[in-house]
């Protein structure tokens, strides 16, 4: 039986983007929930995304959550939240970084999922969608699919309305997941992967290097490049 209802994690990348857009055109699916959060990341370009992604997908409710106290909570254990520590270039990092690199962020993906779990739950819906992906060079404890099973274990003991996350992506290279968002018409250009912020994508952090073979694997240009190369094109004209 077609879900009524659900909620995605929405953090404005690429992955959790193509997510959303699958997520709405699912049959039988009359409402779809983005939930974002503002967990004290060093800059919002990804959660600007967010909100437009969700607008373009036409979700019922967007929530933007303001977890900025998390940043403190974290400081010295992530790139991602400390001003201190700087993001990372992917080609620099050790054999034993890439199992856990200093862009990972203490346990956040739990308990995004767990407040994610407790707003489903709230509004009826069954499933939380979370737009986690096998990275093909690092990775994350908090993004594989042992991690989604035994986290559902735990919801599985809810004795009233339960709640499942669904991470569909979750053994799919990244360039399956563009191709995916290709043929769903999703505007790539109005994502960010960066960790670093800015007006343009670093590209050299892991998540742009990532996303460069992505597209580069899907046979196509990344529009965010791709306006980037035509404005370089036109000062040098």
């Amino acid at each position: 039986m077609a879900e009524p209802s659900a909620v995605v994690l929405l953090s404005g990348g690429m992955d959790s983007t193509t997510l959303l857009h699958a997520v709405c055109r699912t049959p039988g699916m009359e409402r779809v929930y983005a939930l974002s959060f503002a967990y004290g990341q060093k800059h919002s370009r990804e959660l600007e995304m967010a909100a437009w992604q969700a607008k373009a997908a036409g979700v019922a409710r967007h929530e933007i959550v303001d977890m900025a106290f998390f940043a403190g909570l974290t400081r010295g254990g992530s790139a991602l939240t400390d001003p201190a520590i700087d993001v990372p270039a992917l080609d620099t990092l050790t054999a034993d970084q890439l199992q856990q690199p200093p862009t990972y962020v203490p346990n956040r993906n739990m308990i995004l999922l767990s407040l994610a779990a407790a707003w489903t739950e709230s509004l009826g819906a069954a499933s939380v969608y979370y737009g986690a992906q096998a990275q093909d060079r690092y990775g994350y404890w908090d993004c594989t699919t042992e991690f989604v099973q035994r986290l559902n274990q735990v919801f599985s003991l809810n004795r009233g309305r339960g709640v499942t996350i669904r991470a569909p992506f979750a053994m799919m290279p990244k360039s399956d997941v563009v191709r995916e968002g290709l043929q769903l018409g999703v505007d790539y250009a109005q994502t960010w992967s960066c960790y670093r912020g800015g007006t343009r994508p670093c590209g050299v952090c892991p998540t742009c290097v990532e996303r460069q073979r992505a597209f580069a694997a899907a046979g196509v240009e990344d529009p965010l490049l791709k306006a980037e190369n035509r404005n370089q094109e036109s000062r040098n004209v």
